[in-house]
Formats: C-alpha cells, structure tokens, sequence
C-alpha cells in the first residue's frame, strides 16, 4: 500500500511538474496544462510553433488540417481558451474528448449550411477566434474544397488572420483518420506542430504577386506550406530516409530492380553504410565523388551511403558523349568515380571511362569494393545501418547535376540536401501519394526528374519503387509493368508515347497516375492512356535549378494547356522581354532553389545566386487563377526581319497538324532577314503548303511558318527523353548546306 502511495506520488509530482513548465513555456491555462502534460510526454511534442499561434493577434481563423482523432484535444488544449473550435459532427459527439471540452467551447456543424452563416463573421469581427478543422486531403475533392472556400470567405469578410496548423506524424496514430494501407500505424510517433505565420487572406494573396490566384487558393496553399513544414524539409536526406524506414518499417521493401530484386529499408541503409565507410576511407568530407550507374538497387545504396560520409554525390550523365564527360568531372573536380564494371561492359562505355581519365579522376568498381567488404565491415553495417558515418548538414551542397544541354552546353547545377528535400515534400503537398502505391522509375537518375521523382520522394515518403534500368526499351518496359503493377510512373512524352505504341492493353493497366514533364504533353499521348490504359497524365514543369519541380497540375487544381501552378514555397516575377506581349521571363525563388552554379572557369567553386532568385529562361505566362502556361524558352525565339517568333509556339502547330510524328522546330542563320525557320520532322508527308494553310486558319503570321522541311526517320533524343534541338539543329544545318552556321 505504501508502495502504490509513493508511486501515485511520484506520478502525480511529475504530472504537476509537466503541466508546469507547459503553461510558462506556452502561456496556457492551467487545466489545460494538466491535460496537455501526458500527450506531450507519451508522443514527445515538438511544440515550439504554439506559442506564436496563440500570440497571433484577433481576429483569427486557426486552419487545422484534421488528421487524426487527437488533434481536437490537442488544439482544445494548446489554443486560447476563448477559442470557438467547429468540429465535424463525429468529433462534436466523442465522449473522449469530454474533458477537453471543458477548457473551450464547439460546435458541430452541418458542411453544407454552418458556414454561409453570418454568425462566425460576426465572431470574429468581435475579436475572436476560431479553430476550422480541414479534412486531410492533399488533392480533395469539389464537395470538400467548398470548405476551403467558405473558410476563406468568412476570413476575408471579418479581415481575419489565418493560422495553418498541421500535426506532423499523426496521419500515423493508432486513431488516424487515414487508412492503414495508405498510412502504417505506430503506437507512439513522435508529433511534431507546425504552424505558419498568421496572413490575411489579402496578404496571401499579395504575396503570390505574379501567380495571383482565389482566395480558397490562397487557402489552399497556405496550408500546404504547414503541411511541408510538418514533414520537416529541413532534414538531412539520409536521415530523412531513415525516418521513412522508421515510420512504415524497416522491414517493409524500398527498392526493387530487374537484377537484385526486392530490398528492405533495413539492407538498403545496410548496404549505404557498408559502401559509406569505403567511399569515406577514399576520400574527404565535402568533396564531388562522381556516380555512373543505371537505375538500380545498387545506386540506391550508392547515393545513400555518399550522403552518409557527407560527400556530394555527382551525377554523371554517360549519355552526353566523352566531351561532355570530361568537362562535367573537370567543372566539379572530381577526383573519384564510382561505377559497375558489368554496366560499363554491358553498355560499351569504355569511351567514357577513358572521358572521365582524361578529365582527372581515376574510376572504382563497386564490384571491387563489395569483395573487399570483410566480415567485421559486414557486422559494423548490420548494427549501425541506422547512424550515418560523416557529419549530417542539409544546407551543404548533396548533389551535383548538369542541365541537359539541350539548347547549350550543360551547366553545373549545385543542390543542398534541403533543395531537394523540400521539393519532395512540395510535391508530396500537391501529389497524394500512399504507402499502398508503388512506383515504376525509368527516367535516368542522372537527370533532376529522374532522382527526385523516381528515387528521393519515393524513399522519403515510404512508397516501394521499382528500378528499371533504361527509358529506350519500349518493347521490355511494358512487359516489366504488366509484372510489377506500379500505380504511379513518371516520364516523358516521347518515352510515354513510344511504350504506348508497343504495349498491350493490360500491361498499364494498374496505373492510377502519370505524371510527365521535360517537354510538352501531346494530346494524343494523354488520349492513348486515357482509352488504353484508363490513367490520366498530369503534366509538370521544372528546371534542373529548381530540384527539378515548380508547377504542376493535380487532380483538384487541373488546366489543359498548363503545367499547372506554382509548388507552395516558390515565388515568382516575371521580366520583360522583346517581343513578347503574353506573360515574361520567369524567375523563381525558393527553398527548392539550388546553392549555385559551378562552371569550366571557375571548376569546384560555386557561384551562389544573386538574393536567391534564378532565372529559368523560359517565357511564361500566369492566367487569373496562377495556373502557368508555357510561352517558349528566350533562347527558342528566333528574329526574323525584326519580328520575334517563338519556336514553341511553331512546333505546337505543327504537332497539331502531324500529331503521332515527332517534330522539332529550330533556327538557322538567313542573309535576308537575320534567321529563318527550319522544320526537322519524322512526319514524311509533311509539306510547306499543308504548313501554310494551318497557320492561316490559326491566325499565325506568314514568317512564322518554315518554308524548309527536313524529314528524318527519327529525331535525336538526349538521355533524358527531351528533343535534342542542338543535335535537331545540326541535321538542319547539314541537310541544308548552311555553311555559316556549322
């Protein structure tokens, strides 16, 4: 009996010394202190964003994205007591939430009537303050985004504040409200409150500026920014691959390819720390150690286990031919390169090999360093698999790409680990993506689609990926998803519309969602996998710059013709230019944002951007609800007689015309008027007067429309899938006999 005593005791001390410290670090009430205190010690409550909540001056509207059943006992507890909570009609009732009721007052309501009422306007008029729980849906549906409308209007007509708050790590509570399969539970997930600085709606909008959009937008994305601050962009990526492993199981398979077959979070971070020592004993903190290897468990563990020694993993693309292999190694001075002895074999990059010699840096088998692996190495990386060797820092450069070279030589591009963390958590605020799916990867993870798309977000947000190792074999991919039944691909539209053509129509069929980018979607593309395959593309918008994503179109936020809107986080103006009366130059700012550039005169130094903004080079243009239509790039307009004509908008019409050939429009030099227009096409029936007529029925002007058409059997592909215009260009220039240009 005595004993029972002193342990009451001892709890009751502890609970009062909890409650304690929570009402002087928070400013709460006392009896919400005494029911706050076991919530924050059973789920370790990262609560530092409370305080400025409750400080954010009336009128105020607290935007709770509702994930689970504790988040109205949370927020009945940690938000000022005068606070007018509107609960869903299934919360209003719960008994268990009896106590916390006590400290606030709430409603249920009906979604369809409660807020066309004036009543909540005149609350907040009054100075006060209401707590709106957001059903937790990353692309909700028409009936649940009225919601997010009539919020917005309340707050606009009472000039109120917002406040998003979003419980981090509750979608993972035993009493989520989201389904097991899509979300694996954990008894006690560490929760972690975000919650953004209160804005009225006219400042949100204000503060989109060029991408000005609704006020339900406005909204919308204000609690996407919440929802990313929940998911701690910030996060080193190994550790941010760690923490997915401890969310959905380290057990629970991650990567998947056509040679290893499937491995577990677990022998995935095994795999990176037994290769993290070697690459570690090889080399120095900070340093640009160059990865060529194909898509593949073993690249995986190769990235994972460089950002693990806290070197910066440097992409180099085997595509891009000996010159620009040794340029790219001597631009990011790499002294190292880790690579497969059986890719290399199997895909005749012997010239490569010899590039990157050439450039300075010596190349290491990974099949040598996994014979060398000893029995100790292999117990250490058993035991330890979940610490990281070097120091972790997510604002240190993590990964070096080079632009594509499409349109130029490519460019270092320099990323920090937060770059590409918060673009894959912007994208996972967009995109709703699930434990339950499964994603087929078959872009090169050389290029910035292809390794944030198809590796980094399927690792972090916990979602198994299949590796395959090239885009170019439309025959055996299709045959590879009818196998592995992935629900989300990523790709191009020269590489979805090739598989299409060689694939059964049950091959795609497991395919909910495409998501294409690199190069405009043709409507024919999206009409084959709408009727084929029943999976709709949604097409996106990024620059290597960027980590690569700044736009994209959704299920609720969807326009034909655009690639979307903005990611949240990004900030946008647009420039001048020339010629051009549709929208502008666009630059962006960011979190996604790269350090800088690094270059062949300057090799290893980066040149951080001016204040943080870059500029794309694309012309852009925003309609009233910020959605983003691309014009051209400034580097595709030609001058002819004085006039400047976009390429894009040339190419689009002839896609238009010949609508299942591929096509690329260029410029070459004219003595009369400076430039003219050039037409390479596989379409062999192409002509300049069926060019003509077109252009006159769309209202084109007659310098606009080549009058040289340079028929090719096939057009040149980067190893991205992009069109290769320089490539495009010199066919032109060869076909033509342009000796000026050559």
């Amino acid at each position: 009996m005595i004993l029972t005593g002193a342990v009451l005791l001892c709890v009751a001390v502890a609970w009062l010394t909890l409650a304690l410290l929570a009402r002087f670090r928070l400013d709460l009430g006392m009896r919400q202190a005494f029911l706050y205190a076991p919530l924050k010690l059973i789920y370790r409550i990262d609560d530092r964003a409370v305080r400025a909540a409750r400080s954010t001056q009336t009128p105020v509207v607290y935007a709770v994205v509702h994930q689970s059943r504790l988040d109205p006992a949370l927020m009945l507890a940690l938000l000022p007591e005068q606070t007018l909570h509107i609960l869903d009609d299934h919360s209003a009732r719960a008994a268990w939430l009896e106590p916390f009721r006590e400290l606030a007052r709430t409603i249920a309501f009906n979604p369809e009537h409660v807020f066309v009422s004036r009543r909540l306007v005149r609350v907040l008029r009054g100075g006060g303050r209401l707590a709106v729980y957001l059903p937790d849906e990353v692309e909700p549906d028409l009936r649940t985004f009225r919601l997010f409308r009539a919020v917005s209007r309340i707050a606009a007509k009472a000039d109120a504040r917002i406040v998003p708050i979003v419980v981090g790590g509750a979608r993972s509570l035993p009493f989520s409200l989201t389904p097991k399969e899509k979300a694996p539970r954990r008894l006690f997930p560490k929760l972690t409150i975000s919650a953004c600085e209160g804005m009225s709606i006219r400042q949100l909008m204000d503060a989109a500026g060029v991408a000005a959009s609704t006020q339900s937008n406005a909204l919308f994305d204000r609690l996407a920014e919440a929802r990313i601050a929940s998911l701690r962009p910030d996060r080193p990526l190994f550790l941010a691959v760690r923490d997915a492993a401890d969310r959905v199981g380290a057990s629970r398979q991650s990567v998947e390819d056509v040679i290893s077959g499937g491995m577990t979070y677990r022998q995935v971070l095994m795999g990176a720390r037994l290769l993290g020592g070697r690459f570690a004993a090889e080399s120095h903190d900070g340093q640009s150690v160059g990865l060529m290897l194909p898509n593949g468990n073993g690249f995986v563990m190769a990235l994972l286990g460089l950002l693990s020694a806290g070197r910066v993993a440097t992409m180099l693309n085997y595509t891009a031919g000996p010159a620009n292999v040794t340029a790219a190694v001597r631009t990011a001075s790499v002294r190292i390169v880790y690579s497969s002895r059986a890719f290399v074999d199997k895909a005749n990059l012997q010239d490569i090999v010899a590039a990157i010699e050439t450039g300075g840096a010596r190349v290491v088998w990974l099949e040598d360093l996994r014979e060398k692996a000893d029995l100790f190495d292999k117990a250490a990386a058993a035991l330890l698999w979940r610490r990281p060797i070097g120091r972790q820092d997510a604002s240190r450069p993590a990964v070096i790409l080079f632009t594509s070279g499409a349109e130029g030589s490519p460019r270092a591009v320099v990323l920090t680990g937060t770059n590409l963390n918060f673009n894959a958590r912007q994208a996972e605020a967009r995109i709703a993506f699930g434990a339950d799916d499964k994603l087929m990867n078959v872009l090169p993870v050389f290029h910035s689609f292809g390794l944030l798309g198809g590796v980094i977000l399927p690792l972090i947000a916990g979602v198994p990926l299949f590796l395959y190792p090239s885009p170019l074999h439309y025959k055996l991919i299709p045959k590879a998803a009818a196998k592995v039944r992935p629900t989300v691909m990523f790709g191009t539209d020269s590489f979805l519309a090739s598989y299409a053509r060689t694939a059964k129509d049950d091959d795609f069929s497991s395919v909910r969602l495409l998501v294409a980018g690199a190069e405009a979607v043709k409507e024919e593309t999206r009409r084959v996998w709408r009727d084929r395959f029943g999976a709709d593309i949604v097409e996106g918008y990024g620059v290597t710059e960027a980590s690569p994503v700044v736009a994209v179109n959704t299920a609720t936020h969807g326009r034909d013709g655009t690639v979307g809107r903005l990611l949240p986080g990004i900030v946008a103006r647009l420039q001048e230019v020339e010629g051009v009366t549709q929208g502008g130059r666009l630059w962006i700012r960011g979190p996604n944002v790269m350090l800088g550039y690094m270059t062949a005169e300057r090799p290893g130094e980066v040149q951080r951007l001016e204040n943080g903004w870059h500029d794309t080079g694309d012309i852009i243009s925003f309609d009233k609800d910020g959605f983003v239509t691309i014009r051209g790039r400034a580097k595709r307009f030609a001058k002819i007689a004085g006039e400047m004509v976009s390429l894009g908008a040339v190419e689009m019409l002839v896609e238009k015309l010949w609508p299942e050939a591929r096509h690329a429009v260029v410029s070459v030099p004219d003595k009369r008027r400076g430039e003219r227009i050039v037409l390479v096409t596989t379409a062999q029936e192409a002509e300049p007067e069926a060019l003509r007529v077109a252009g006159k029925q769309a209202g084109a002007p007659e310098l606009a429309i080549p009058n040289d058409i340079v028929k090719v059997p096939e057009l040149p592909l980067l190893g991205s899938g992009k069109t290769d215009y320089i490539g495009a260009r010199r066919i032109a220039v060869a076909q033509l006999g342009i000796e000026a240009a050559a």
